[in-house]
């Protein structure tokens, strides 16, 4: 496994929508792997390919540890209800944001191996897989802010 080099804001990179994977090859499967990796070093909780360079629709999403989720081409089918947290980015280091996003969602992805399957995820993992599926989009949390924060407020 190697640790990837993290895109930060302001790379055009960000800013584009991805591709879908066609194919789990073995370079996917490294670069799951490679990101996990990275997200664990960086301390973040979510990571998704074009944050490493990388224009596929992948995303590894970690918020309880060793519970990690590897999304392939991963798409909200559902969603209900509202939270407003603060959110933090590994491509925006040390600034955090308010930002309101769906309290419940359903998401269908691929895993590893080629099944699809769905994860029905409420509160802060809800939140963490609206936040990464947006980077496969071409947004950044930064977007949708309706106020930043500072330190004390964290």
């Amino acid at each position: 496994m190697a640790k990837l080099n993290i895109r930060k804001v302001g790379d055009e990179v960000l800013g584009k929508v991805c591709r879908p994977v066609e194919e789990i090859t073995p370079r996917i499967l490294t670069l799951l792997d490679d990101m996990t990796e990275t997200m664990r070093a960086a301390d973040g909780v979510g990571l998704a390919a074009p944050q490493v360079g990388i224009l596929r629709r992948i995303a590894v999403v970690e918020t309880e540890p060793g519970e990690v989720y590897e999304l392939i081409n991963p798409k909200i089918i559902a969603y209900s209800g509202e939270q407003e947290g603060a959110e933090g980015c590994l491509s925006v280091p040390g600034r955090y944001g308010l930002v309101t996003r769906p309290k419940h969602v359903t998401v269908r992805a691929t895993n590893r191996h080629g099944e699809e399957y769905e994860v029905t995820a409420h509160d802060f993992l809800a939140r963490a897989f609206c936040h990464e599926i947006d980077h496969l989009d071409g947004h950044l949390y930064l977007e949708k802010v309706t106020r930043m924060l500072d330190e004390e407020e964290l």
